[in-house]
């Protein structure tokens, strides 16, 4: 392709070529050496990042919709060809290519820590290795936006959070996937008008300060406002003054009244939050608006939310934006995808810092009596251990065992999930580790296999 054409890119991230070079090397040599036999691979994060006592699991709808639709094009094949990425053989591999594997995950919404899977894949070796960039790429992005929202749904109860990031989010994608993590975790919804249609999930909006400026004054622009969205009137009074903005808006709420238009809510963006709120909540209230809600927004997260509320900021609901949308202070997992068997025998990875354990894995997770996390056991997947087993079949020979679940429901179970977290790990700062032990069938076999292996 021409530096410079146009390339309808949308339609292109479903495409198998969105995926790393190396995945298309390897299948060469696999199929050119004929190694079809059975691969296990799982997904897991081999630490939590330093201010994370827990990861919500999330992603998994979209992997299975790549997985269920995973095709090469007739045009693809040719640009493979024509870049010399794929010999005949090869090409005629991947002409018939479709997933035909087995998937088990954690469901969405659920609470997971280091060195447990959330994602096994078995499958033809060929098959199990082409899908892992994608896998990573669409498990590690949500898993990381939703762990970072839950940290907001635990400093703010019973607020209205509303994601606020689309505009300096990584992207298109990334800004609709946040979306659908921030609402999955605890989110009330989204400024992104897409995510709405795609997945249902409650869109919310206001104005900006170009609206104000670009009215010959603050009530001029308050009252076009709010008689062109008499529905939902939620002004932002931080422009120029905000105290007086909120005068402004109470002066104008009789008028209004008598056109039967409610404001619901004004708009704070700038400034001491804590400060403003109270004045504003004064200024409403002695004014007779006190059904007026308060609404922030700017350069919000889960910090700041814990210190108003804390302070008692009369503030019901928070727009969190780019420091949500791109997990600031954690935007990544350090996690990895590899292989646990093949051909029926288990591997080991056994790099320094990067060991992993073998084999076909179950997570057992054991509660106390108050109905929290006591703690949890990842074993051989045949084992039996006390608690409840968390990895679930998601799909057989490449088809979904169940429809796709639903958003709210994703959403109920995330925050029942949430809810039994332990108290010390519902901080915002690290505590200690919450116990996961790896069990002794694990470590045998690990043993046997670091013998086997000099």
């Amino acid at each position: 392709m021409e530096i410079g054409a146009r390339l309808p890119w949308v339609d292109e991230l479903q495409s198998p070529l969105l995926t790393d070079l190396y995945q298309l090397t390897m299948l060469r040599a696999y199929v050119a050496n004929d190694m079809h036999g059975e691969a296990v691979f799982e997904f897991f994060a081999r630490r939590l990042p330093g201010r994370r006592n827990f990861l919500m699991a999330a992603g998994l709808e979209q992997l299975l919709d790549v997985l269920e639709t995973l095709r090469f094009s007739e045009s693809e094949l040719r640009w493979l060809q024509e870049q010399r990425h794929a010999d005949k053989e090869l090409l005629a591999y991947l002409s018939d290519f479709h997933f035909s594997g087995d998937v088990y995950a954690v469901p969405e919404g659920t609470i997971v820590f280091a060195d447990e899977p959330l994602v096994r894949v078995v499958a033809p070796l060929p098959q199990a290795q082409l899908v892992e960039s994608r896998l990573v790429n669409l498990i590690n992005f949500q898993t990381v936006i939703a762990s970072k929202a839950a940290r907001s749904v635990l400093a703010a109860p019973e607020r209205l959070l509303v994601d606020f990031g689309m505009r300096r989010a990584h992207g298109g994608e990334a800004a609709l996937l946040a979306a659908r993590a921030t609402f999955l975790a605890g989110f009330g919804g989204t400024a992104t008008v897409l995510a709405e249609r795609l997945f249902g999930i409650p869109v919310y909006g206001t104005m900006a300060h170009s609206f104000v400026q670009a009215h010959a004054s603050e009530e001029a622009a308050f009252e076009a406002f709010a008689r062109s969205q008499a529905d939902n009137v939620v002004l932002l009074i931080d422009t120029y003054d905000t105290v007086r903005g909120a005068h402004r808006v109470v002066e104008m709420i009789p008028r209004l009244r008598e056109s039967g238009i409610s404001v619901h809510a004004v708009r704070l963006d700038s400034g001491d939050l804590l400060a403003l709120s109270n004045e504003v909540r004064a200024v409403l209230d002695a004014n007779g608006a006190d059904e007026v809600r308060i609404f922030a927004s700017g350069g919000l997260n889960e910090y700041e939310l814990e210190r108003l509320i804390g302070a008692g900021a009369p503030i019901d609901g928070f727009g969190i934006g780019t420091d949500l949308d791109v997990s600031s202070d954690a935007p990544f997992l350090d996690c990895a995808y590899k292989l646990q068997e093949y051909d029926g025998q288990a591997r080991r990875k056994r790099s320094a810092g990067k060991a992993t354990w073998p084999g076909r894995k179950q997570i057992f997770r054991r509660y106390r009596s108050d109905g929290s996390f006591a703690g949890d056991t990842v074993g051989i997947e045949t084992e039996r251990n006390e608690g409840e087993p968390l990895m679930m079949p998601a799909m057989r020979h490449g088809r979904r065992l169940q429809t796709s679940e639903s958003l709210p429901t994703i959403r109920d179970r995330a925050q029942e999930s949430l809810a039994a977290v332990p108290a010390p790990l519902r901080s915002l700062n690290k505590s200690a580790d919450y116990p996961v032990e790896i069990s002794v069938a694990i470590r045998e076999l690990a043993a046997e296999l670091d013998r086997q292996t000099g």
